[in-house]
């Protein structure tokens, strides 16, 4: 049976070993939605929230535009090289309103127990028509008693913790931010025979843009 640690804790130990690449059919499945949305969007600063090991940072860079990542384990950001990335709390980032015309946040949500305000902080950072991408562990997780796991340097088995957020969470937390929904996207994975949506994948503009 995998330890269970708080996500803090769980970083700290995993980015040891750590890929900065998508290294398991989840992320995959992520970064293939996920991807796509991205390049479909221009932007002179994007934000990666969340960056970790700084695994969308090549993809933010590609479009030329300026690029942040932020983090709050040290240990994971050390695992990046060669571009800016900050350590800091998403939910308080050291940005100036409407700094940013791109915001990307890749499966870190679920270590934010106030979606609500986390959305907030997305949106007053981002400019107006500013977009919003964001991935999820899908609420599947919750209901089939799922766990985050890894194997730490020494081969131990460890399990993060994580908040489960339904889809209704996320509508309504992009909806008091002010964030207009674009987009769901449900990626699927082959598990046990049956084929389960596995993550939800968010894109949401800056309310009083104009459609895409």
């Amino acid at each position: 049976m995998a330890t269970l640690l708080a996500p803090g804790s769980a970083y700290e130990l995993w980015a040891e070993t750590y890929a900065s690449t998508a290294h398991n059919p989840l992320m995959e499945a992520e970064e293939a939605v996920v991807e796509r949305l991205l390049r479909s969007i221009s932007a002179v600063r994007a934000l990666d929230v969340g960056t970790g090991s700084g695994r969308y940072l090549p993809l933010l860079s590609a479009s030329g535009a300026s690029v942040v990542g932020v983090d709050l384990s040290m240990a994971m950001l050390r695992k990046g090289r060669g571009r800016l990335r900050i350590c800091a709390n998403a939910c308080a980032l050291p940005f100036r309103r409407a700094s940013f015309q791109l915001v990307n946040a890749s499966l870190m949500v679920g270590d934010i127990r106030d979606l609500r305000a986390w959305a907030a902080e997305m949106a007053r950072v981002l400019a107006r028509d500013g977009h919003l991408v964001y991935s999820d562990f899908h609420p599947t997780w919750s209901e089939r008693g799922w766990q985050r796991t890894f194997r730490d340097a020494a081969g131990t088995l460890r399990a993060i913790r994580f908040e489960p957020h339904t889809i209704d969470d996320h509508l309504a937390a992009l909806e008091s931010a002010g964030l207009a929904v674009r987009a769901i996207r449900e990626p699927r994975l082959t598990i046990k025979r049956r084929n389960l949506p596995v993550l939800a994948v968010f894109h949401a503009v800056k309310e009083g843009s104009a459609r895409l």
